[in-house]
């Protein structure tokens, strides 16, 4: 077996915890400081990207107050090149981020490692104009080797209150061989991030003395006693609970 693309991996994943170590910690506690104040961490992502959004929504051992925007013409099941072509028009966001339940206090995430696509962007500007602290998870180093989809010139990274860099190349491709590049590596470290970040917060609630919700495994006994109360609670907010 070719170990490459796992060391590749290895690589990223030291570069993310050394260089963003203190911006999780800062952006946990904008979580923490949410969560407390009864806000909704919310999160977004065209094509690939949306599965991250998955990953942290209803999830054993993961918070409770997670509300993903799920906005099936991006997904890849309603049409791969579709959901691509509709990623690239500016004001699309437009159409649904209207009726999205962001309030000020809340958070945030909008997840796209090129960060060049309008639609990402303008999530994130709609979501900073409904008054909720915006995190960023993308990367700089692929979004400044192409020109800027959105109509502002910005990207990702310039619209954000704070940037996750996951450090992802040029192409989301981390082998080289041959000539042809080859090795996703986006989702691999993003759901790493992601997760350290969430544990990160539930962390420093607990070491605040304050009860994180956080939903047990539906196959634990009293799992669902407690995870119905937690829907309860926030069901109003997250429709999809």
């Amino acid at each position: 077996m070719n170990n490459q693309y796992i060391e590749e991996l290895k690589s990223l994943l030291y570069k993310v915890e050394k260089q963003e170590k203190t911006i999780i910690e800062d952006a946990a506690t904008q979580i923490v400081n949410s969560i407390n104040s009864q806000g909704i961490i919310h999160l977004f992502g065209c094509g690939h990207s949306h599965m991250l959004t998955e990953e942290l929504f209803y999830r054993s051992g993961g918070l409770a107050p997670i509300h993903p925007i799920f906005i099936e013409e991006l997904m890849l099941h309603k049409g791969a090149s579709r959901s691509s072509q509709l990623e690239r028009q500016n004001k699309y966001a437009h159409t649904f981020m209207k009726e999205q339940d962001i309030r000020p206090g809340d958070i945030c995430i909008v997840v796209s490692t090129s960060g060049v696509n309008p639609v990402p962007i303008d999530v994130a500007l709609l979501a900073k104009e409904k008054g909720a602290y915006v995190i960023g998870l993308t990367s700089p180093t692929y979004a400044k080797s192409r020109p800027s989809r959105h109509e502002s010139g910005h990207y990702l990274h310039d619209v954000v209150d704070v940037v996750l860099d996951n450090h992802i190349p040029k192409g989301d491709v981390l082998l080289n061989k041959n000539n042809i590049t080859f090795g996703s590596g986006s989702t691999v470290i993003g759901a790493i991030i992601l997760n350290t970040l969430f544990s990160e917060v539930i962390e420093k609630m607990l070491q605040a003395g304050l009860t994180p919700p956080i939903f047990q495994s539906g196959n634990m006994e009293g799992a669902d006693n407690h995870n119905k109360h937690l829907i309860a609670k926030y069901k109003e907010r997250i429709p999809f609970l």
